[in-house]
């Protein structure tokens, strides 16, 4: 193949070419990490044609390095199972094979300012931009229909859990919910694929002692019934409608636990500004007490302890998907380490984003959750100039990773 050729297309593109019936028609592959996904427009004939312009076909990459706990062990049977149950997610149909499609909203993320109030920039917070009323209102409804599914009838309906049995946490019991999720994020992102990166987070001042002392203070939590979570609630993957509606995509990190956990992880994605924050956690609690009485108990307590874990799982994962994006910008094959070639013109913009996540680990919101700052076990904040020549070194003196898919922090 020559330097101009392109790679040949995929299992993935092949089969959305076949559905299109035009393959010059298909578009992608979309931004994604856990999947490869194509939008297409469909035939007359399909079921979902009279809804939908166009339908989304996705299939799990291979060979990815999760910075998740998996749940489910397939996104589209849990998505059929919520057919009608769920309002604000995508009709999807199965088209032979296993193959399921998607309607395609068409729209725009709440990631490119779409149904957002006007903002401003608030340093190591984000863009400052606060949901209109009615989408508040959708949110609130999209928690409560959350909080109402019975975890036990997804099982009833054959939607298989990848997690054994014997690992799961006991209905309720939030504090062991929370140890599962810190100890997957020792064990499987900083020891056994932060391997690789140790002299990186050592150069950033990034430890695991925020991961110790969140272990012991998880004990604390109180107890509340666990419910199906999303686990990925971000402006990407908030999706506004031509009329102007919400509508929520990609569920493949969703799980069953602590309904809290799917409200800190909200806040944590999204940096509202703290007058929304405090609106969103507002209508949150009342969605799931409506739903099922004891689903907030005790969450102002423990929602600290949760944004923490959050904070500090994102120093790790940012970290090393920086150093991946870094690696692969000057071709698919490349990997950090030597001789990879670091694509310094994406650097300027990583650093600037990693210094924010360090920043943001460090911060000390409330006097609840004071003794977790500096949560990557970090002596000071490293600046910019410091967070640049950090990847510089890595790179130059790295050993490359075997295998590992990056995608964008």
């Amino acid at each position: 193949m020559t330097a101009d050729a392109a790679p040949p297309a995929s299992e993935v593109r092949l089969r959305a070419g076949e559905l299109s019936r035009d393959g010059r028609r298909v578009i992608g592959p979309l931004n994604g990490y856990h999947h490869e996904t194509y939008a297409f427009p469909l035939p007359e004939e399909s079921e979902l044609s009279a809804r939908f312009a166009r339908a989304k076909l996705r299939a799990p990459r291979p060979g990815l390095l999760w910075f998740d706990r998996r749940c489910f062990a397939s996104e589209d049977l849990l998505l059929t199972a919520l057919q009608g149950r769920i309002t604000r997610i995508p009709e999807i149909i199965e088209v032979g094979g296993g193959v399921c499609l998607q309607g395609f909203i068409e729209g725009g993320t709440l990631d490119g300012g779409a149904g957002c109030l006007p903002g401003r920039y608030l340093p190591g917070r984000g863009l400052s931009r606060g949901l209109s009323r009615r989408h508040v209102d959708q949110l609130e409804q999209f928690f409560n229909e959350l909080v109402s599914i019975d975890p036990k009838k997804l099982e009833e309906r054959e939607v298989k859990r990848v997690c054994a049995a014997a690992d799961r946490t006991d209905d309720g019991d939030s504090a062991a919910f929370l140890d599962r999720l810190i100890g997957f994020t020792e064990d499987q992102v900083y020891r056994r694929h932060g391997e690789p990166y140790q002299g990186l987070f050592e150069e950033l001042g990034v430890g695991a002692e925020a991961l110790v002392r969140l272990r012991k203070r998880a004990v604390e939590l109180h107890r509340r019934p666990f419910s199906l979570l999303h686990c990925d609630l971000h402006r990407k993957n908030l999706i506004v409608d031509r009329r102007g509606d919400l509508w929520i995509i990609d569920w493949e990190l969703a799980m069953i636990g602590d309904p809290l956990y799917d409200l800190a992880t909200h806040l944590h994605l999204m940096r509202y500004p703290r007058r929304e924050e405090a609106r969103v956690a507002r209508r949150w609690q009342r969605a799931v007490e409506r739903a099922r009485a004891g689903s907030s108990y005790g969450w102002e307590d423990d929602l600290p302890l949760l944004l923490a874990y959050k904070r500090v799982q994102s120093v790790y994962t940012d970290v090393i998907r920086t150093a991946l994006l870094l690696g692969e910008g000057r071709g698919r094959s490349a990997r950090p380490g030597p001789g990879s070639g670091l694509n310094l013109r994406l650097l300027p913009r990583a650093a600037w984003r990693i210094q924010r996540v360090l920043a943001a680990a460090a911060q000390e919101p409330s006097g609840a959750d004071r003794e977790l700052s500096g949560a990557a076990g970090a002596v000071g904040v490293p600046s910019y100039r410091q967070v640049v020549a950090a990847y510089r070194n890595w790179f130059r003196t790295a050993r490359p990773p075997e295998a590992l898919t990056p995608s964008a922090p």
